[in-house]
Formats: C-alpha cells, sequence, structure tokens
C-alpha cells in the first residue's frame, strides 16, 4: 500500500463513496488508488465544479464530500466550490496534488503556494508528508467534520503520494461533539421571555439542519404554536405545508416578510447563522432570542433580548422540557400573511415567466424530491416560491452565492441519493457557466431535468441597474431575443436539448425527462419582467 492508498483507505472509512475533480499527471497516483480502494472518481468538466459536487455530498451524506485537483490553475479552479463549503458550512476535503518535496517553493510551472490560497477560505490547510500520513488525515476528517462543519484543504505532493505507506490506516471519528450547553439560569431566562411574548416568530436557519434530532425543532415550534419562517438553506427542515409556516425571508417579495417581523414582538433564531443575511438588514426594533451552536452575532441595532449557545439537540430537549407558552396568533391570521406573500410572488402575465416554469417543475418532481438551483434573480423567486416538504431538498449556496453551483449540486444530490428523484433550475447566465457538466450527467445516466430560464440577460444585475437608475448596459445574454422562440436545440453532447415557450410544452417535457434514462435539457424562453417587482420589494 502506498500513501495514495492509505489517503483513499481513510476517506473510505471516514464514509466517502465518491471524489469529483479534473486529473493531471500530479493527480494520476490518487485516481488509481480510488479505483483501487474503491472510491469513484467522477471527471467533472471544471475543477469549482468538483468543489461544488463536494460540497452538496457533504450536506447530502452526513459524511465529507471530497474533492480533487492538480496544482496551480487546478488548484485556483477548485478554490471557488470550497469557498462555497466554508461559507455554507459543509464538511469537505479538497485535496491538492503537488510538485514533488524537493520542488515545492521553486520558481517552477504551475507551482503557487497552496496554503496561503486555501488558507482563508477553510477550516484548515494541512501538508501530508511521509510518516504523517495516518495522523494528518485522522484530524483533518475530525476538523471538517466538527461544528460549525466545513473544508479542510490537503497538500500531496506526488512522491509522498506514490511512496510506499509506513502508518496503519487511523481510526476515524465523527468529529469532535459540541460539549457546551448554556447554564439552567440562560433556559429559565429564555422561557420567560418567550412567556412574555404575545406575537412571537421563529426563524429556522441554517445550523439546525445539522441536528442529529430535527424532530425537536418541530416539537418546539408546536408546543409553542409558533409561527416560523426559514432562510433559504433551512427550508425543508420543517415541512413548509405546515400551518405554522409562513415561507422564506430576505428574498422574493422580502418586503411583505420584513412586515410580517416588525408585527411579531419577539424573533427567535432557532440555528440562525448570520452568514445567510444580517440580521441587521430584517429585524428592525424586534428583539432576538437567539437559540444557536455560537455566539449571537450582530451590531449595536439589534436588541439582544437573550441568547442560548451549545448543542442545540441538547438546547431543544431542554427547552422542551419547560411549559409552553401561550400567544395572539391565530391560524387564520398566519394563513393569510402565508397566501398573500405567495400571491404576491405570483403576478398575472401572459407569456411563459418564471413562477409559471418554478410551480410547473415543484408539481412535476415529487414531495421527497431534490431541486439544485443556481444565484441570479431566479434565486430570489424559486426561495420564496418553493414549498419544500423535507430536509436537504432544497440546495442552493446562500453564504457563497456564487454563480455556477446548479448543475453541479444536482449531479451530487443524485449521485449521493440516487433513490430521489432530482431537478435542476439555473437561469440562461449560470448554464453559460457550467454547461459542460451535462456530460457528466450523461456519463453517469443520472436522469435529472436541467431546466433553464433563457430571459436573455443577466436579470439580477439588470433589476440592480434599474434600481440604481443606471442603463441596462452589457448584461444581454442574446443578440436576437426576439427570434428565441424560434430556436430549438437538438442535443448537447448527446443529452437531449429542447425549447419550449409555454406552460403545456414544459410539462410534457418534463414529464419525458423524468422517465428518461438520461439527462435532459429544457430551455425555458420567459419573460422576466416581474423580476422588476418581486426580487427586492
Amino acid at each position: 500500500m502506498n500513501n495514495a492508498d492509505l489517503i483513499v483507505a481513510t476517506l473510505k472509512a471516514a464514509g466517502v463513496r465518491h471524489g469529483f475533480g479534473v486529473p493531471s499527471g500530479n493527480v494520476l497516483p490518487m485516481v488509481e488508488a480510488m479505483q483501487a480502494g474503491g472510491v469513484d472518481f467522477v471527471l467533472t468538466a471544471h475543477e469549482g465544479s468538483a468543489g461544488f459536487c463536494a460540497d452538496v455530498t457533504g450536506r447530502m451524506t452526513g459524511a465529507p464530500g471530497f474533492a480533487i485537483a492538480t496544482l496551480g490553475p487546478g488548484a485556483t479552479n477548485l478554490a471557488t466550490g470550497v469557498g462555497s463549503a466554508y461559507l455554507d458550512r459543509s464538511p469537505m476535503i479538497a485535496l491538492t496534488c503537488n510538485l514533488n518535496t524537493d520542488q515545492l517553493g521553486r520558481r517552477i510551472q504551475m507551482y503557487i503556494d497552496h496554503h496561503a490560497l486555501f488558507k482563508p477560505i477553510t477550516k484548515a490547510s494541512f501538508a501530508l508528508r511521509e510518516g504523517s500520513i495516518a495522523e494528518t488525515m485522522q484530524r483533518a476528517i475530525e476538523i471538517a467534520m466538527s461544528e460549525p462543519q466545513g473544508p479542510v484543504h490537503l497538500d500531496l505532493p506526488e512522491d509522498v503520494a506514490v511512496a510506499m505507506a509506513s502508518e496503519a490506516a487511523p481510526n476515524i471519528v465523527a468529529g469532535a461533539p459540541i460539549v457546551t450547553i448554556s447554564a439552567d439560569a440562560v433556559f429559565e431566562d429564555a422561557a420567560g421571555i418567550l412567556a412574555a411574548a404575545k406575537r412571537p416568530l421563529a426563524l429556522v436557519g441554517m445550523s439546525a439542519m445539522r441536528m442529529a434530532d430535527p424532530a425537536l425543532l418541530r416539537t418546539f415550534v408546536e408546543r409553542h404554536g409558533l409561527p416560523f419562517a426559514s432562510t433559504t438553506m433551512a427550508k425543508g427542515l420543517i415541512d413548509e405545508d405546515h400551518p405554522l409556516s409562513v415561507g422564506c425571508i430576505e428574498r422574493g417579495c422580502r418586503q411583505l416578510q420584513r412586515q410580517l417581523i416588525r408585527d411579531a414582538d419577539l424573533v427567535i433564531g432557532l440555528g440562525y447563522d448570520t452568514i445567510e443575511t444580517e440580521a441587521e438588514a430584517w429585524i428592525g426594533d424586534t428583539p432576538l432570542l437567539q437559540i444557536d451552536i455560537e455566539a449571537v452575532d450582530v451590531d449595536e441595532t439589534v436588541t439582544v433580548a437573550g441568547a442560548v449557545t451549545g448543542d442545540l439537540d441538547a438546547s431543544f430537549a431542554r427547552l422542551n422540557a419547560m411549559p409552553p407558552a401561550i400567544n395572539d396568533w391565530t391560524e387564520e391570521e398566519i394563513a393569510a400573511r402565508r397566501d398573500a406573500f405567495q400571491q404576491a410572488l405570483r403576478p398575472a402575465i401572459d407569456p411563459l415567466c418564471p413562477h409559471q416554469v418554478i410551480d410547473a417543475v415543484r408539481d412535476a418532481l415529487p414531495r421527497d424530491g431534490v431541486l439544485s438551483f443556481d444565484v441570479g434573480a431566479h434565486t430570489h423567486q424559486i426561495a420564496s416560491q418553493w414549498t419544500a416538504h423535507a430536509p436537504r431538498t432544497f440546495l442552493i449556496t446562500n453564504g457563497w452565492s456564487s454563480m455556477g453551483f446548479g448543475l453541479p449540486g444536482a449531479i451530487a444530490a443524485k449521485l449521493a441519493r440516487p433513490d430521489l428523484p432530482v431537478a435542476c433550475i439555473v437561469g440562461d447566465g449560470c448554464f453559460q457557466m457550467t454547461c459542460g457538466e451535462v456530460a457528466v450527467a450523461r456519463r453517469q445516466n443520472l436522469a435529472i431535468p436541467f431546466v433553464i430560464l433563457n430571459d436573455q440577460w443577466l436579470s439580477l444585475i439588470r433589476v440592480k441597474q434599474t434600481r440604481r437608475q443606471y442603463a441596462d448596459y452589457g448584461m444581454r445574454l442574446l443578440d436576437d431575443p426576439a427570434d428565441a422562440a424560434n430556436r430549438t436545440p437538438a442535443h448537447y453532447f448527446d443529452v437531449p436539448a429542447v425549447g419550449v415557450t409555454d406552460l403545456a410544452g414544459l410539462q410534457a417535457e418534463l414529464t419525458k425527462a423524468f422517465a428518461a434514462d438520461g439527462p435532459t435539457v429544457i430551455e425555458a424562453y420567459v419573460d422576466s419582467a416581474h423580476y422588476m417587482d418581486t426580487v427586492f420589494d
């Protein structure tokens, strides 16, 4: 067994089943070890996509995702996906394969300081060296899996990879548990704050997505009769069909949700992570009771009524043992607020428009199906409009918010959970960035409909230009939008590609796509005029 074999054996013991990347000569010893060791190497079109795939794999499986790249430009490309895992709290091992040890630090082709590159966007960056491979791997996996979870970078010189291993594979631990929990007096204060509130509103955030027993969260909400909203990353942790659900905050039609928050007399942050959107933007004068794994992160404009900090499962178990509070919300008011929000997101428009496409995909995808989508104007619409029924079925990058996430995210989700149907919605700008990844879905025979919202613009930037009274200059993606409806592509790298211009055509193509033996690209030509009214209003 060489050191590359040892690394693969350690990753497999940690639950890793796929590794994503683009090889070079330096990477080949690792690819060979992956083949021999039973960890599938998935060739992506771009290293950034490999990073996004590893990010989503970490979210979906509970084991660290794994991405691999060569030195220099391979590493810099990979950094985009690693940054996503860092700010979105996804466990990952990011491995760069480097020159031989005696060449490190010299002015040699492609060489850069990988540790300097990855230091700001990882929890740790380690050099793999002979004699300490097992110890370093064990430490890296433990750090990646410890809260707050995130990526760890490892750098592997080629001579180290091919050298015979002098160590045995280490014992793998799941990650250091959060052992802290607030004092009894803190829980008593929190219970008193909640009991005194007449119109409390719960906000479910991304930290709660990593609870061992998320049912504790639902019990807390139901026990106290709390209407609840969610952040983008936490959608589905409690089924959004729940009668207490009021939808997503800080996305489409956000002003309606901000008014709801300001009509409350207490916001209870349930695993709310500031990285999703800072509380200063939306909370106004409403005080905050924070329940999270880390100390609350707000500025002096936010009134913090109380804070329970530590392991969320333990915290909610304690809170659920306390007497339930009573509030003044009625089922009728909660339903009216939810319905008004959803209606505002769907203005009447004659041509095919984004909200119709989104609803059609939601109708075609089973309740337990997974949606992966990208960043742009459609992100705001989807986040507010989509109904998520289960955890980890709604995949987006929010903390990092990088275009290019949607396609690789869908591929990784389907590989991690082949038993679940997966769909992908991206904008035309996002598709241009990552269209090569549909060939990956074809090689893997993944039946994923890739639905492209083709509105001929970088619409989110166009909305921002208009609101700042700038000219809508430089953001058009199609030179002749009038001819768009007459363009019907046939295939892309053996992936069927169809164009649709009406709702019936879209519904028919979605039905065929979910029944196919591989991916389908569905290009929906849409009128995105309503983004001007829904994205930031």
